[in-house]
């Protein structure tokens, strides 16, 4: 069997050791649009950016992977017909099964100023070496998104001794983390010296007169932000252009079934951010995760179910999982926190810099956020793989763990 792999970055990767573990041993085939071999991403905005961690120390290992890498050429096409992958070069790779990882990329700007020097965006590892020449001599710091890259290179930032402004049109930052506890986290970037600006958009970015460096930004309400350097954090952009006319169901990542096999062609699964997959904690519902531990399932479980027929395959059952570095904060989420309609305190260390929150939507628990808890949360996550009574799970709990150390109320 032929196994092409289109996307190289850590879904790609994973899918292409797993099938090697479980026993493929024809043609492996792994197609990136970057020139370089699989790196991690979670550092570009925060070790890599602060200095702490050089560009080979994001390079993961794959010495020991027998695998035909084809770098640097994008795919163009998909013809599902005659099972072919059109690249980017003119050439085209035949596959017997095949699995889709190509994620994302940064959604840029496209209003006045877009082009002006010193604007910048961060997914790639050239976007991180960019953006951290840029900082070293960079007064004040215009952070447009206020969600993970735009909140971790905030803080980054202010680490560096940068000022800050960050911009967002929602009322909170970091809203997949849900509305209850959005207070808390615009406090604490303002707690460390961020200006926040909530609720007005970017209308434009403008330089000093004859200047094609960046200066400043123009907002919705009619207020400017002085700025020397600018990052435009607006969230990703699936590349799913390639897909056009290939007849796949895209919603708008590609939609698959919980093995991850796309539901028009049984030949084709997908992992990581570009899959849609339905997921227990939304009722059902098909939902994208752009975080590195369900990349990292999902390109194992299609890498396994790729070498089996559809009827064999195995689910993916566990909740998403993502977390955020920003201070002295570890923050971690379980599930679907932004369905929540309110939190509910579960754990609350002395000094308030431990916590463990349900959020809950009715009566059903259907995410946890976590802040410096880690050693908690393999146990909430084994606890919820399917939504669940708030009042049960605070039950479970008392039996793991007899003594709290804080009762159990209403987030404040």
């Amino acid at each position: 069997m032929r196994l092409v792999i289109v996307g190289a970055s850590l879904s790609g990767l994973r899918a292409a050791q797993a099938a090697r573990r479980a026993g493929h041993e024809g043609e492996l085939i792994v197609i990136g649009a970057e020139p370089h071999l699989p790196y991690t991403r979670p550092p570009l905005s925060k070790e890599l950016l602060q200095g702490k961690q050089e560009i080979e120390d994001s390079a993961l290992p794959v010495d020991e992977l027998d695998v035909q890498w084809r770098l640097g050429t994008e795919a163009t096409g998909l013809d599902r017909t005659r099972r072919r992958v059109r690249l980017q070069d003119g050439g085209e790779e035949h596959y017997d099964r095949l699995i889709i990882a190509t994620g994302c990329r940064a959604r840029r700007f496209d209003g006045p100023g877009a082009h002006l020097d010193g604007v910048h965006t961060l997914r790639t590892l050239e976007d991180a070496v960019a953006l951290r020449a840029a900082l070293a001599s960079t007064r004040r710091l215009l952070v447009v998104g206020a969600g993970f890259i735009g909140c971790e290179v905030a803080a980054s930032a202010r680490s560096l001794g940068v000022e800050v402004t960050m911009v967002d049109i929602a009322s909170h930052p970091l809203v997949p983390f849900g509305p209850a506890l959005g207070k808390r986290w615009a406090q604490m970037h303002r707690d460390h010296g961020v200006e926040l600006r909530l609720g007005p958009g970017l209308e434009a970015l403008y330089g000093d007169t004859g200047s094609e460096r960046v200066a400043g930004a123009r907002l919705s309400d009619g207020t400017s932000v002085e700025a020397d350097t600018v990052l435009i954090a607006l969230g990703a952009t699936l590349n799913t252009e390639w897909l056009t006319g290939s007849g796949l169901e895209l919603d708008p990542g590609v939609a698959c079934d919980p093995t991850l096999t796309s539901t028009r062609d049984p030949e084709i699964l997908a992992a990581g951010d570009i899959a849609s997959v339905p997921a227990a904690l939304a009722g059902g519902a098909r939902v994208r995760v752009e975080h590195w531990t369900t990349a990292a399932e999902h390109g194992q479980l299609a890498g396994r179910n790729a070498l089996v027929a559809h009827d064999e395959r195995t689910a993916h059952t566990a909740p998403p999982y993502f977390w955020t570095d920003q201070y002295d904060a570890k923050i971690q989420a379980l599930g679907c926190p932004a369905l929540a309609e309110h939190s509910e305190l579960l754990e609350l260390s002395p000094d308030g810099g431990r916590f463990v929150a349900a959020c809950v939507q009715g009566r059903l628990v259907v995410g946890v956020v976590a802040v410096n808890a880690a050693r908690r949360l393999a146990w909430y996550r084994r606890a919820l793989q399917t939504p669940r009574p708030l009042t049960e799970l605070k039950e479970a709990l008392a039996q793991e763990d007899a003594t709290l150390g804080s009762p159990v109320g209403a987030m404040p």
